[in-house]
C-alpha cells in the first residue's frame, strides 16, 4: 500500500496507524494542558468540578472523533473538514471551513505555539531573551523583532522544510517528538505521585457538587476544548493514510482516548501538588506544580519536557494543516498553485510555504494575540456543523458504507452538537467582541469565496487567460 495514490492522484499513502494516532496526540497536547487549569480552577473553585470539567472535554472530543471517524472512512482524501463540509453542505461551506483553518486553525496556533515554545526553551535553559527591537510604520509599532520571535520563526521554518521534504521523514520526527513528550509526561506523573511532597487533602475542595454553577462550567469549558483541540488530526491526511477506512478511526479514538487519560492524570497531580487557592489563576501551573512537588530546582527540567511537547504540536501541525489548502486547490476554490506537489517529494510544498508564511507573519507581528481570543468559537462552530453533516449525509447517501459506522449512533453525535451549542451560546453572552470577530472573519471568507466563482465565470470567457494563479 505504501505506493497507492489517493483519491486525488497525487499523495501517496505513506502513513501508517501508529503514525496516524501520534499525529492525533501530539495535535492535541500542547501549551493548553500546561496553562489551562490555574484559570479553570479561578472559575470554578473546586478540584472535583475541575476534574469533572476535563472528563466532560474528554468526553466532547471523544465522542467529536467517533464521528470524524466515520466520515473519515467514508471519504478518505486529503482535507478532513473542507471535504466533508463540502460533501454534506456544498463547496462553500466546506470553502469556510478551510478558510478558517488557514487563519485560525492552524497558522495562529502555529505562530502562538512557536512563541511558546521559544519562552519555555530561554527560560529552560537560563539564557536571556529580553533583547527586542520594536518596528514602527508611521509611528505605530507594526512588529518586533527579539530573541524569542526570531527562534520561533527559526523553528517554524525549520520543521516546514522537514515536511516539505517528505511524509516519510516527517513522520519519523514525529513519532519521537510525541513519545518522548509522552515519556517525559508519565514519568513526571508517576514520580509527582509516588516521590512528590503533595497532599490528598487538596481534592477535598470548595463544596464539591454543591458548588456546581452552569454558567462559570460552561467558561471552563472553553479552556478546555482549546486543551483537547486536535483531536481530529489524522481527518486531515486521509490522502496518505495507508488502509483509511480502518485507520483513521482507530487512530482518532485511540488517540483522544489517550490523551484524556493523559489529562485526567495530570490535572490530578496538578491538584495533589498545591491547595486549589494556590492553583487558582496561575498561568504557569505545570512548573508551579512541580515546585511544589520537588523543589525550586526541578520546575527547569518540566520547561525542557514542556518545550518538547510544544514543538511535537508545532510540527503536528505544520504537518496536518497544508492537506486542507491543496484539497481545496484541488476543487478550483482556491489559488491554484497549492495544488502543485512537489514531484520528488510529493508533498503539497506551495501549501507548507504558504502556511509557514503567514505563521511567521503572526510571529513576528504579533497579530496572532487577536486571532486566538476568537478560535474557540469558530472552530466549535464548523465541528459542530461537520457532525451535523455527518447525520444529514446518512440520509442523503445511505450508498456510502464503510467498516466503521459511529459508536453510540444517534446520541454520540447528538451529545456531541448539544455541547458545542451550549458553549456557543454562553461564549456570545460573554465574549461578545470576540464572536463579532469570528463572524466577521466568515464573512471575508464567504466575499474570497465569491471571488474565486467569480474567476470560474470569467474563465468561460476567457479560457485561455491564467487568472488567481
Amino acid at each position: 500500500m505504501k505506493n497507492a495514490i489517493d483519491g486525488n492522484g497525487d499523495l501517496l499513502r505513506q502513513v501508517g496507524a501508529f503514525t496516524a494516532t501520534v499525529l492525533v496526540v501530539s495535535n492535541m497536547v500542547g501549551t493548553g494542558i500546561f496553562t489551562t487549569s490555574g484559570f479553570i480552577m479561578e472559575e470554578l473553585g473546586d478540584p472535583v468540578i475541575l476534574i469533572l470539567c476535563w472528563i466532560c472535554g474528554g468526553i466532547f472530543a471523544l465522542c467529536g472523533a467517533l464521528c470524524y471517524g466515520e466520515l473519515g472512512a467514508k471519504f478518505p482524501r486529503a482535507g478532513g473538514e473542507y471535504v466533508f463540509l463540502r460533501e454534506s453542505f456544498g463547496r462553500m461551506m466546506g470553502f469556510l471551513s478551510g478558510w478558517i483553518s488557514l487563519i485560525v486553525g492552524f497558522s495562529a496556533p502555529i505562530a502562538a505555539a512557536a512563541i511558546a515554545f521559544s519562552t519555555y526553551f530561554y527560560s529552560a535553559l537560563g539564557l536571556d531573551a529580553a533583547w527586542k527591537i520594536p518596528i514602527t510604520v508611521f509611528g505605530f509599532q507594526a512588529a518586533t523583532l527579539s530573541v524569542v520571535n526570531i527562534t520561533a520563526v527559526a523553528a517554524i521554518i525549520l520543521f516546514s522544510l522537514l515536511h516539505y521534504h517528505s511524509v516519510v521523514t516527517g513522520g519519523r520526527i514525529q513519532n519521537v517528538l510525541t513519545i518522548a513528550n509522552f515519556g517525559l509526561m508519565l514519568f513526571f506523573i508517576i514520580a509527582g505521585f509516588v516521590f512528590g511532597s503533595g497532599s490528598v487533602e487538596n481534592f477535598r475542595g470548595q463544596g464539591g457538587l454543591s458548588a456546581f454553577s452552569a454558567e462559570p462550567f460552561a467558561a471552563s469549558l472553553i479552556f478546555v476544548f482549546f486543551a483537547y483541540s486536535g483531536w481530529n488530526a489524522s481527518a486531515y491526511l486521509g490522502g496518505e493514510i495507508k488502509e483509511p477506512k480502518r485507520n483513521i478511526p482507530l487512530s482518532l479514538t485511540v488517540g483522544s482516548l489517550a490523551v484524556t487519560g493523559l489529562y485526567l492524570l495530570l490535572n490530578a497531580v496538578f491538584v495533589y501538588s498545591m491547595p486549589a487557592d494556590q492553583m487558582a489563576g496561575a498561568i504557569d501551573v505545570g512548573a508551579k506544580s512541580a515546585e511544589f512537588l520537588f523543589g525550586k530546582g526541578v520546575s527547569r527540567y518540566l520547561s525542557i519536557a514542556v518545550a518538547l511537547g510544544i514543538l511535537s504540536a508545532v510540527s503536528a501541525m505544520i504537518m496536518t494543516g497544508p492537506r486542507i489548502y491543496y484539497a481545496m486547490s484541488r476543487d478550483g476554490v482556491f489559488f491554484t498553485r497549492l495544488a502543485r506537489v512537489n514531484p520528488e517529494r510529493r508533498t503539497p510544498a506551495c501549501s507548507i510555504v504558504l502556511q509557514a508564511a503567514i505563521a511567521c507573519f503572526m510571529v513576528i507581528t504579533a497579530a496572532f494575540d487577536a486571532l486566538l481570543t476568537y478560535i474557540g468559537f469558530t472552530l466549535s462552530l464548523f465541528a459542530m456543523f461537520t457532525v451535523i453533516g455527518m447525520i444529514r449525509i446518512r440520509k442523503i447517501r445511505p450508498d456510502l458504507s464503510g467498516i466503521y459506522r459511529t459508536i453510540g449512533y444517534p446520541f454520540t453525535p447528538l451529545f456531541f452538537i448539544a455541547g458545542h451549542l451550549w458553549i456557543i451560546y454562553y461564549m456570545i453572552q460573554s465574549r461578545p467582541i470576540g464572536v463579532v470577530f469570528g463572524f466577521a472573519t466568515i464573512l471575508a471568507g464567504i466575499l474570497v469565496y465569491l471571488g474565486f466563482a467569480f474567476k470560474d465565470r470569467l474563465k468561460a470567457f476567457f479560457p485561455n487567460r491564467r487568472l488567481f494563479r
